[in-house]
């Protein structure tokens, strides 16, 4: 059904077209989780170059594991740490070019070398993060970040983000 690419010199199209099977594939649906799940499975089945694709979801003052493909990966992140904890914390999305130049990297598999994490907030209180790794330094550029950033906006207006915190 969806297949791994190359990334088309054109970025925007490949994103125009990652939110519109997202969008798809959460139409009419009202799960959380069935929708996160799916929406990994999307982002690391399609984008090249990637080994690592999910969500932590927020649980008091750390991430807890969600849906993801990949390696097994970190069950628990504190606020504030790694790319996912600074994410989380500071509600903006972090693009690291070479995660072993990031101070507190958690290294949960040593294969990724280049990592981006979008956060998810409501009413300023944030609810998770969507992660992504790369095998490679220097994978993710700005158009991914927009493209990325524009696929979360697509995600948490049809995911229950209150659905995710209890």
């Amino acid at each position: 059904m969806f297949e791994a690419v190359e990334m088309p010199e054109d970025k925007a199209s490949f994103y125009r077209i990652l939110v519109a099977q997202a969008k798809a594939l959460t139409e009419g649906e009202t799960d959380t989780l069935a929708n996160l799940s799916n929406v990994a499975s999307l982002i690391f089945t399609t984008m090249a170059k990637v080994n690592w694709a999910g969500f932590y979801i927020a649980r008091g003052d750390q991430l807890v594991l969600g849906p993801f493909m990949g390696n097994p990966a970190c069950v628990r992140i504190p606020m504030g740490r790694g790319v996912c904890g600074t994410a989380a914390q500071e509600q903006t999305t972090q693009m690291v070019d070479d995660v072993n130049a990031f101070p507190g990297h958690i290294a949960c598999d040593s294969a990724s070398q280049s990592e981006i994490v979008i956060p998810f907030s409501e009413n300023g209180e944030i609810k998770a993060v969507l992660d992504i790794d790369s095998p490679i330094t220097c994978r993710f550029d700005e158009e991914d970040r927009k493209g990325l950033e524009a696929l979360a906006a697509m995600l948490a207006e049809r995911i229950q983000l209150n659905q995710l915190n209890y």
